[in-house]
């Protein structure tokens, strides 16, 4: 079931649009400025963004740039009383994936959300994706993402972290690790390991905490 976000400063349009998007099947969280899309974002998955431009705190065009940094693949559709073609170019220039003026017939809206999801399905490729909170593995572009920050982690690392987000809830023996991420023609020793968890900690930040260390076994990623 896709789930929207839908975004806008005026609470009758956000429940209008909320009506139409669940009748028609989908789930719908709500943020009534660009701050608080933005958190949003950062901390949820989302398969479409329904955005106004003219908000407070932080407008649209400045929330959809600051959700394009880390993410290129969500499908934007733009809010706005504004029609004029320099609005829409810009809009589009920020990596907006379709424009409605207001005022708009909310039956419109939707089949255009259902044409933006279908295209964006039909052009982007098998997509895997770990999300928690606001840690973000994408396995696919082989990248990391923090709370909307883009880790550079080594190479190991990378391994090391997909193995384990992979086989998370599992008890994973130092043996297993050692053998799954360097290979078994790997010739040194656990601080090899332990130097690897203690640097992927760190790049994980807040999200440390998913790494459990069991004592005398392993490790285990739990999330």
């Amino acid at each position: 079931m896709p789930k929207l976000l839908v975004v806008d400063d005026e609470q009758n349009i956000r429940s209008m649009i909320r009506k139409y998007a669940e009748f028609d099947g989908y789930t719908v969280d709500e943020a009534d400025d660009g701050m608080e899309a933005v958190r949003m974002f950062k901390k949820g998955a989302y398969d479409l963004i329904i955005m106004d431009v003219m908000m407070p705190e932080l407008d649209g065009f400045s929330a959809c740039r600051e959700i394009r940094r880390s993410d290129v693949q969500t499908p934007i559709i733009m809010l706005s009383a504004r029609g004029e073609e320099y609005d829409r170019i810009h809009g589009f220039e920020l990596g907006v994936d379709d424009y409605v003026v207001k005022p708009f017939s909310p039956r419109e809206l939707m089949m255009r959300v259902s044409a933006v999801l279908k295209r964006a399905a039909a052009r982007a490729p098998a997509r895997e994706v770990y999300r928690y909170e606001g840690l973000q593995v994408d396995f696919t572009a082989r990248m990391v993402f923090v709370d909307g920050e883009q880790k550079d982690l080594s190479p190991k690392e990378y391994d090391l972290l997909f193995y384990m987000v992979r086989n998370r809830g599992i008890a994973l023996t130092r043996e297993s690790l050692i053998t799954n991420v360097w290979g078994y023609d790997f010739y040194g020793d656990d601080r090899t390991l332990d130097t690897h968890i203690k640097l992927l900690r760190r790049s994980l930040g807040p999200y440390a905490r998913l790494i459990v260390t069991l004592r005398g076994v392993g490790y285990r990623f739990e999330g």
